[in-house]
């Protein structure tokens, strides 16, 4: 009966936490941090259920549960998890009581307001890696919007509203023209069918053809690529990130832009197995763009929260090159980089928002000799720097290792240029640490700094284990994985790639090898 009913709990747990918090009395800030930490926290071990209880040798869909919603018009509410989406609903749980501890003595104005936000945030997460259902996962979509712009816009920096604005108007867009394919594809299908659904597995049963397929697959694209987001369609994301209050970073940062990524593998993917193939060569080619231009503006930025920020544009970069390498090892290693990159960046976010709190700075000039003063608080940021960068024995390693051996399987000059986005993310990360942490104490005020408290080592502890046992036994992570992503792969494979007419220096289309196994460490396969 848990299995049935394990997801709606999840989606459900947060909202009807953050509706409570209206009943707690305006004066009772400090109850409702409380609140919101038990609900989070329960969520996150309700939601271990799932990691144990999968099975790993199973392709489909699992914990499903599906009723009739909107009849009339062939709308459910229809849930499921995969080996795909099973990580991102963890990584989701996980972050959501860390950012409730992160913001415990930062927000001090309408605290109820901001939890409630949290909570909301967190179930339109949720339910965008769950529903099977496409109008389902339109809703979450855009619900997830509307507490994201105001965690950015009331409680963000000097910059707020234009910032919140912005990414509200920037993702808006694509998801117009995302609603207008799906609208597209259901009347299709009722065309051939006779039936009208929005249920993925039946859309996937009246494939678009040619023209339709292409324009249906770029509507789609132009939605997750924002989300991602994709070189150039960036420019939303230093902003957000920049002004967002240190909750607001981490949840961008660790869950939110994997819901561009995962778009692509969910429904992409196996609804436009043939359009994925022709615009393989161009995202490619923008997410090299992306790894390279991202790496170089983090390494001339002055504003330690700005260097984070365009690192994620180069590391999601990394994502994109495996996905659409469309083999095995890029596809793992895809989702293994979104995870991890969700773990490390989640964490420099935290120990960031941990400084400005005692400095109220953020520029990498204000610091310097950190490690005499907070040797603790510099293990863990070098900890995390060094996951980052993707050093071996951590999880950044994993997931950039397999993107790497996948896309050097379909486009070597892709690999090599990617991998100079790996040696710009070791300088601009290796030169934060040693202005911020090394040499002289230049600045009087940061003599006298705190180290981390027990309540910011409780933050901080969890993401550092991850981030070893990732980096040392992926097998638990990639076993789960690997089933979902062979049947993507039967899905996509099953049609040529169509030959291309743009002469892009990078990319081929074609994937080599697809059905390699994956080594998992401990087991020969």
């Amino acid at each position: 009966m848990i299995d049935s009913w394990i997801l709606t709990w999840l989606c459900a747990l947060p909202l009807l936490g953050g509706v409570a918090i209206v009943l707690i009395p305006r004066e009772r800030a400090d109850l409702v941090r409380w609140w919101s930490l038990a609900i989070s926290a329960g969520t996150f071990l309700l939601s271990l259920h799932l990691w144990f209880h999968f099975n790993v040798a199973d392709t489909g869909l699992q914990f499903v549960r599906s009723h009739a919603w909107i009849p009339r018009f062939g709308i459910d509410y229809a849930v499921g998890v995969d080996g795909i989406s099973l990580l991102l609903i963890l990584l989701t749980t996980l972050i959501a009581p860390l950012t409730v501890l992160g913001s415990w003595r930062s927000v001090t104005e309408r605290v109820h307001l901001f939890h409630f936000c949290l909570l909301f945030l967190q179930t339109g997460i949720l339910g965008v890696f769950m529903a099977s259902d496409l109008f389902l996962f339109y809703v979450f979509w855009e619900i997830m919007l509307v507490p994201m712009y105001f965690l950015i816009g009331i409680w963000g920096g000097t910059r707020r509203i234009y910032a919140a604005v912005k990414f509200f108007i920037f993702t808006m867009v694509g998801s117009i023209l995302m609603l207008a394919a799906i609208i597209y594809l259901v009347v299709h299908h009722q065309h051939v069918t006779g039936l009208m659904t929005f249920e993925l597995a039946a859309l996937l049963t009246s494939p678009l053809e040619g023209q339709a397929a292409l324009l249906a697959c770029l509507a789609f694209s132009l939605a997750f690529a924002i989300k991602v987001p994709l070189f150039p369609l960036h420019t939303w994301l230093p902003d957000a990130h920049v002004e967002a209050p240190t909750a607001g970073s981490v949840v961008l940062a660790g869950v939110l832009l994997k819901m561009g990524t995962y778009g692509f593998l969910r429904f992409c993917f196996p609804l436009f197995p043939e359009a994925v193939h022709q615009i393989t060569p161009w995202i490619m080619t923008l997410a090299v763009i992306g790894i390279i231009y991202g790496a170089l503006l983090a390494l001339a930025q002055e504003d330690i929260k700005k260097l984070i920020a365009y690192s994620s544009v180069s590391h999601l970069g990394f994502v994109m090159i495996g996905m659409f390498a469309l083999n095995l090892q890029g596809l793992t290693g895809g989702i293994m980089q979104m995870v991890g990159h969700g773990i490390s960046t989640g964490a420099l976010f935290l120990l960031v928002g941990m400084i400005y709190e005692r400095r109220h700075t953020r520029l990498i000039s204000d610091f310097g000799g950190l490690a005499k003063v907070m040797p603790l608080y510099t293990l863990f940021f070098l900890i995390t720097t060094l996951s980052s960068i993707g050093l071996p024995g951590l999880n950044g390693f994993v997931g950039e290792f397999l993107i790497l051996l996948g896309t050097f399987q379909v486009s070597k000059l892709a690999t090599i240029f990617a991998a100079t986005g790996v040696i710009l993310g070791a300088i601009y990360m290796l030169r934060l640490v040693q202005q911020v942490f090394f040499g002289t104490i230049r600045h009087e005020e940061n003599r006298n700094l705190g180290d981390l408290v027990p309540r910011e080592i409780i933050i901080i502890v969890p993401l550092i284990i991850l981030m070893f046992w990732i980096g040392l036994y992926p097998r638990p992570f990639i076993e789960r994985i690997e089933p979902s992503v062979n049947h993507l792969l039967e899905q996509v494979d099953g049609v040529e790639p169509a030959p291309t007419h743009a002469a892009l220096p990078i990319g081929s289309g074609g994937a080599l090898d697809n059905h390699a196994v994956i080594p998992v460490a401990g087991e020969g396969k």
